[in-house]
């Protein structure tokens, strides 16, 4: 521990502070230093121009032309690999292995050569003896074909005439008819109907049923009813000609003409008859629909 300070523990952390290298070296300030200060110093470099190339050594910065392998040793690398197959062929204890035949290549198509077996009769391709082929007899002949297409020509086909056989009239439908019945006869009972295929709770038609509809319901006999009273005479109504009355004329009685008495006009003090005045007058109103039309 210094008596001066603290510890190199309290200090840098450490129990013992490391040498420095530049121990007693002067202090160099980096303020305002040059950046290169061999520069300025000593005699600069002057160079004396550019030179163009040329074959003469003067265009060069060596005084003499330097090899890149200068002195170096000639080696041939056919002479190394040959001196490496001898070196490696010492350590053989015999001599190298040969087969005893190698494999031969048939020369073309149809070739046997470097098979195992070799040709076999069967496959081989000369003819074998044959009897001579004796041709049968010669057939019939026929006289040649006549000319035309035979349509609208008499005595050009195989028969002398047309063969012509009736025709009954709708001859197809008469047939199909008949194995139509023939079919219904072989037919028992009516169509099989199986009862497994889904069907919904509700049918979409309420009217359709496949049950068949029972019976008609024989209606009873209608009952004839009499005819209604009619009395002989009906009432006769009031009438113009009071034919409905007992008596043909009402009685007439006399009424004299007597005049009314005059109920006086009220009049004001001027003498005018009085007119009460006015009320509210009315005036035409658009309804509320016609304005929206409008609108």
């Amino acid at each position: 521990m210094p008596a001066d300070g603290k510890s190199d523990m309290e200090r840098v952390g450490l129990f013992s502070e490391m040498g420095y290298i530049s121990i007693g070296d002067k202090y160099v300030s980096h303020y305002m230093r040059p950046f290169n200060e061999a520069a300025s110093k000593n005699r600069q470099m002057l160079p004396g121009g550019s030179k163009a190339l040329s074959a003469l050594q003067a265009g060069y910065f060596e005084p003499q032309f330097v090899r890149i392998f200068d002195g170096e040793a000639y080696s041939n690398p056919v002479q190394l690999r040959r001196r490496y197959r001898l070196a490696e062929s010492k350590k053989n204890l015999g001599r190298a292995f040969l087969p005893s035949n190698g494999d031969k290549l048939p020369c073309g198509l149809g070739s046997y050569y470097g098979t195992i077996g070799g040709p076999y009769a069967y496959f081989s391709a000369q003819l074998k003896a044959k009897e001579k082929y004796v041709p049968p007899g010669k057939n019939f002949y026929t006289n040649p074909g006549k000319k035309g297409t035979g349509y609208g020509y008499a005595n050009v086909t195989i028969g002398e005439q047309y063969p012509h056989a009736p025709e009954a009239y709708e001859a197809g439908r008469i047939d199909a008819k008949k194995a139509q019945e023939e079919h219904r006869r072989l037919l028992k009972g009516g169509p099989f109907k199986l009862n497994l295929y889904p069907r919904e709770y509700f049918d979409i038609n309420p009217y359709f049923s496949d049950q068949p509809l029972p019976p008609v319901k024989q209606q009873p006999p209608e009952k004839k009813i009499a005819p209604p009273f009619k009395p002989s005479s009906p009432a006769k109504k009031a009438g113009g000609m009071k034919g409905g009355t007992f008596d043909p004329y009402p009685s007439h009685s006399e009424e004299p003409y007597v005049i009314k008495k005059s109920v006086a006009v009220p009049t004001n003090k001027r003498g005018q008859i009085f007119h009460p005045p006015p009320g509210p007058k009315s005036r035409p109103i658009k309804s509320i629909m016609t304005l929206n039309v409008t609108r």
